[in-house]
């Protein structure tokens, strides 16, 4: 996202020769980039009004304007824009004070050196888009309450953005936690969207959708013939993520046996691949996330002690939406937004009646119950207002109708939402086995896993309803 070619990239070069100035400038031309030019400071302040340089490449000895009082009223203007400052062999020392007082991305002694040149040229101009792509961030956040993909003005969600915005540019690990729904993974996003290592990839892998026999796999990797259907090799997340970040999302069902090797990873900072003798070193930051309390697994024996203290170096709490209903009007407003792009709807509110029952609502799928229940309210509306006719029946009001079973068959009333069918179905399937939950997976089509996976979670709505 961050990455563009050096066509896409402005730079203006300041030196009060001309014939330097014309040549310095060629050459920057010729590697693809837009230049423009000026003769002194004074000029380049002009320029920058107009062109919005990505880096500025300056001489440090020129009338009027020298290259340090640039500095001083670009950085006086607020700007952060990489600066590269040119300098003579007997300057070298105020280069180096202006590069530590003055914040210059770095300097070159003349002759400069095409080579060197184009090498900095590169690095400043990802620099700056990294600068450039945090701040767009704080100021939405500033302005609008938005953090990313994340939404929320109430104390609870500044609290959460404050962390994120502490954490993200350090290389500690990340304990994510909060009820399923409640943007685990959008805050994952957001803190590496705010980190150095924003324009590297994010991996993320749901530790508790994937089998037993394929984690190591999906994790580590596999060379070809390492195990039956290993047809090929195959990099694993770590790899994926390389400079970049992995989450681990629902950690606290990862197999015991897999913990202990993911603690040699994270200790080691290197992996091995299945079937390999070689190791490969890692430079990876590590987020992970649950909606179950680990101190119970660990008295359980199901989660291993020395792995929690190793990912809970920096613990980030999400709320339940519940506890901040003061952001359901950013969020409705924000969830509309995004859901007129996707369908091509033209919905522009939510009626005053049904932000009263979204208010009255406990909401136990929390936030992403929120987007359900407006993504399915959006279509049927079309355009215009959103009304109470548009939601699930019964919401926030009477009971709907509850499904019938006739002749063996599952009916189920109109406006009942997949979530609220698959649970019936569900039900109906753990009555009809007098509860033998592995004959109910087998008859479902599901496996084990994720049938308990769907118990526990109507075990937490059915808690937090009553």
């Amino acid at each position: 996202m961050l990455e563009m070619e050096p066509s896409q990239t402005r730079v203006l070069v300041v030196d009060d020769e001309e014939s330097q100035r014309t040549a310095l400038a060629g050459m920057v031309a010729l590697w693809g980039y837009q230049v423009e030019t000026a003769g002194d400071g004074m000029e380049a302040l002009q320029v920058l009004e107009s062109f919005a340089p990505h880096v500025v490449v300056t001489d440090m000895m020129m009338p009027r304007m020298d290259g340090s009082e640039l500095l001083k009223q670009m950085k006086a203007q607020g700007s952060n824009i990489p600066v590269i400052v040119q300098t003579a062999f007997g300057n070298l020392e105020a280069a180096v004070s202006t590069i530590h007082d003055l914040g210059a991305f770095w300097f070159l002694e003349k002759p400069v050196q095409s080579s060197e040149l184009k090498l900095l040229l590169s690095r400043a101009a990802h620099h700056g888009r990294l600068s450039e792509h945090a701040e767009r961030l704080e100021r939405q956040l500033s302005n609008r309450g938005v953090l990313g993909d994340m939404v929320g003005t109430s104390r609870k969600m500044q609290e959460v953005f404050a962390l994120i915005q502490q954490v993200a540019p350090s290389r500690a690990a990340v304990l994510i936690t909060g009820e399923s729904g409640t943007g685990k993974e959008l805050a994952a996003r957001a803190i590496h969207a705010l980190s150095p290592r924003c324009a590297a990839p994010f991996v993320a892998i749901n530790c508790a959708a994937m089998p037993d026999t394929l984690m190591e796999s999906e994790l580590f990797g596999h060379e070809k013939g390492a195990f039956t259907g290993a047809v090929e090799r195959r990099a694993g997340c770590f790899e994926l993520a390389q400079n970049g970040t992995v989450l681990l999302d629902e950690i606290g069902d990862m197999p015991v046996g897999t913990q202990a090797k993911l603690l040699r990873v994270l200790e080691d900072g290197r992996v091995r691949r299945l079937g390999s003798k070689s190791e490969i070193q890692l430079d990876v930051r590590v987020i992970a996330s649950t909606n179950s309390s680990l101190d119970f697994a660990i008295k359980d024996g199901k989660f291993r002690e020395d792995l929690f203290y190793r990912l809970n170096v920096f613990p980030i709490p999400l709320p339940p939406l519940r506890d901040h209903k003061e952001d359901l009007p950013t969020l409705v407003a924000a969830q509309i937004e995004d859901l007129n792009r996707k369908h091509s709807t033209k919905v522009t509110e939510a009626a005053p009646p049904v932000m009263e029952r979204f208010q009255a609502y406990s909401w136990p799928g929390n936030v992403r119950e929120l987007r359900n229940v407006l993504e399915r309210a959006a279509i049927l509306a079309g355009e215009g207002t959103i009304g109470v006719p548009h939601l699930p029946a019964g919401f926030g009001g009477a009971p709907a109708p509850e499904p019938v079973q006739t002749d063996g068959a599952l009916r189920i009333p109109v406006g009942y939402t997949i979530e609220q069918a698959e649970r019936a179905l569900i039900e109906l399937t753990l009555d009809y086995t007098k509860n033998n939950k592995t004959r109910a997976a087998e008859i479902l089509g599901i496996s084990q896993k994720t049938l308990f996976n769907k118990l526990k979670e109507y075990g937490a709505q059915s808690a937090t309803v009553s």
